[in-house]
């Protein structure tokens, strides 16, 4: 699928660019969290991921071709935003490994195993069953089940190929998943506060519930803020990259049953090297570091406020990238079967961590 590879990368080129390029669409992303990041420390139940969030989607709104405008020898914003919501987005997820124990990841990792497994079954039945009466298609149906169940965008940018999915079914999944990520980031820490969940419920839930790494992150960022402490961005990150892994076995299951079914369609697009989540791995050793490097503790505390901070940019780059006219242009029936998995993976997690004494 031509198509298809074209578009991965397009994508991959935007954030292999010179240097240079990418510094106005960060500086920009700079610009939107600073008032986000105050806004956020003044109103702390709703959180500065949000309000960054917002305020990238309103910037758009306002401004529509801000982010492709050119500048001088062909320079964009274009490029710094998409480098900010995918790679910034990794690297602070790296630095928050820096506050944790690697004991604390192991165990908490292990422990989830037993939730995910429950609400990844949910989530391709879900997808399978209720696809087949809204009448999506298959292909479209995988993703959204693809990427609620395990890392949103990110999941779907990695079976799309496998699966030889067309453009059309890929950018209705990730519009899909896309507007559920953000009423997730806004919905999560009211409703946790409404359950009167404790910080590791919440973290759990977080972790195994919401579609997309960055929206964990941020979700768990807002928590913690309300609460004074880290225990839930910590619990919900290690989950959710406990989670993240799950795309290798996935893909490749996925992989091994098109290849059965076409005969003709071949494995060259399917790269192991592309699909592994790398920054899980950087994660662990920054975790590895913290226990047994003997950090001071203002190290500690500092990394995790850079990283709040770079996670908050990449929620402006986030609302910069939202095109609300597109969200809702490609129907509603994608729609009410991402409202479907993503309700069914919310109730599962609950009811599994309350049989499980959580």
């Amino acid at each position: 699928m031509p198509d298809i590879k074209e578009t991965l990368e397009t994508e991959e080129r935007h954030l292999e660019q010179k240097w240079y390029h990418i510094i106005p669409g960060i500086a920009l992303c700079l610009l939107l969290t600073l008032p986000a990041w105050f806004l956020g420390n003044l109103i702390p139940i709703v959180g500065g991921p949000v309000f960054a969030i917002v305020i990238g989607i309103v910037v758009t709104m306002v401004f529509p071709r801000l982010t492709g405008f050119r500048f001088k020898k062909g320079l964009t914003f274009d490029n710094g935003v998409k480098y900010t919501s995918r790679k910034l987005l990794q690297y602070s997820i790296i630095l928050l490994g820096f506050e944790m124990n690697f004991y604390s990841v192991i165990k908490v990792g292990s422990q989830s195993l037993f939730v995910m497994l429950f609400t990844l079954t949910a989530a391709f039945l879900i997808a399978f069953f209720v696809g087949k009466a809204l009448k999506v298609s298959g292909n479209t149906a995988t993703l959204i089940g693809v990427g609620t169940s395990i890392c949103g965008g990110s999941a779907i940018a990695a079976t799309a190929p496998v699966i030889r999915a067309k453009d059309e079914d890929v950018s209705q999944a990730i519009s899909t998943i896309f507007l559920f990520n953000i009423i997730a980031v806004l919905l999560f820490p009211l409703l946790g506060r409404l359950m009167h969940m404790t910080n590791t419920s919440f973290g759990m839930w977080a972790g195994t519930a919401i579609n997309d790494t960055s929206s964990v992150v941020a979700a768990g960022t807002a928590w913690s803020n309300i609460v004074g402490s880290n225990v839930a961005l910590q619990f919900a990150t290690i989950v959710k990259l406990t989670r993240t892994l799950m795309i290798v076995p996935i893909t490749l299951v996925l992989a091994f049953y098109t290849a059965r079914r076409k005969e003709h369609s071949g494995g060259n697009d399917f790269s192991f090297v592309k699909v592994f989540p790398w920054f899980v791995i950087f994660f662990i050793v920054a975790a590895l570091i913290n226990t047994f490097a003997g950090l001071p503790a203002w190290v500690s505390v500092d990394l995790g406020e850079v990283s709040k901070f770079v996670i908050t940019m990449a929620m402006a780059a986030i609302g910069l990238n939202t095109n609300l006219k597109k969200l809702v242009s490609n129907g509603l029936r994608p729609i009410l079967l991402g409202i479907s998995c993503w309700a069914a993976v919310a109730v599962v997690s609950l009811i599994v961590q309350r049989l499980m004494g959580v």
